[in-house]
C-alpha cells in the first residue's frame, strides 16, 4: 500500500484554468454523504419500541436517518421548526408515529412539503384498539398530505419511506 494520498478526482477537465473544477470539488467536499435522509419522529418516548421498527429497516438497507422525539401538543413550536427546517438539513422523508389523536403527522405535515408517513400507534390510552389514531392520520384536510401505513406497522413506514427515496 503506497503512503501517497490519492490524486483528487477533477470533475470538469474542459475548464482550463481550473476554476469551475476547484469550485465544483469545494462543494463536493462540503456535502454530508452521512445526512439523514429520513427522519422519525414519534409523540412520546413510550412510542420508541415501535419506532425502531423502522429505524432498523432504514438501517438494513443503509439508509441514513434520524430520530427525535417530540410532543405535537406539548411542544408545537418545536414540531413546527423541525419540519420547517427538515429539507434544508437534508431529509428527504419524515416518518411520524403517534397514537390517541395523533396529531403529531399531521403537524410536521403542517410545515414541511416533503413527504410524511403517518404510523397510528396503539396504547393503554387510544379508543377502539388504535382506531382514533388512525382516523387521525388519514383525514387530513385538501393540501396536507400524510400517507399512513398500518397500525403499529412503523417497518412498513421504513418501506415506504425507501420506495420514496429509490432506494
Amino acid at each position: 500500500m503506497s503512503d501517497q494520498a490519492p490524486t483528487p478526482i477533477r470533475l470538469a477537465e474542459s475548464d482550463p484554468a481550473g476554476v469551475e473544477s476547484a469550485q465544483t470539488q469545494a462543494q463536493l467536499e462540503e456535502f454530508d454523504v452521512d445526512a439523514p435522509l429520513v427522519g422519525i419522529v414519534m409523540g412520546s418516548a413510550s412510542d420508541m419500541e415501535s419506532m425502531e421498527k423502522a429505524a432498523g429497516e432504514l438501517q438494513g438497507r443503509g439508509i441514513p436517518h434520524e430520530i427525535n422525539v417530540m410532543s405535537a401538543h406539548r411542544e408545537p413550536d418545536t414540531v413546527a421548526q423541525y419540519a420547517k427546517s427538515a429539507k434544508s438539513r437534508g431529509l428527504r422523508v419524515i416518518i411520524a408515529g403517534a397514537g390517541i389523536s395523533a396529531a403529531l403527522p399531521g403537524a410536521v405535515a403542517a410545515h414541511t412539503d416533503l413527504p410524511v408517513i403517518g404510523v397510528p400507534l396503539s396504547g393503554r390510552l387510544t379508543a377502539a384498539g388504535g382506531l382514533d389514531a388512525i382516523l387521525s392520520i388519514v383525514q387530513m384536510p385538501p393540501g396536507v398530505p400524510v400517507a399512513c401505513v398500518g397500525l403499529d406497522n412503523a417497518r412498513n413506514a421504513a418501506v415506504l419511506a425507501a420506495q420514496i427515496l429509490g432506494a
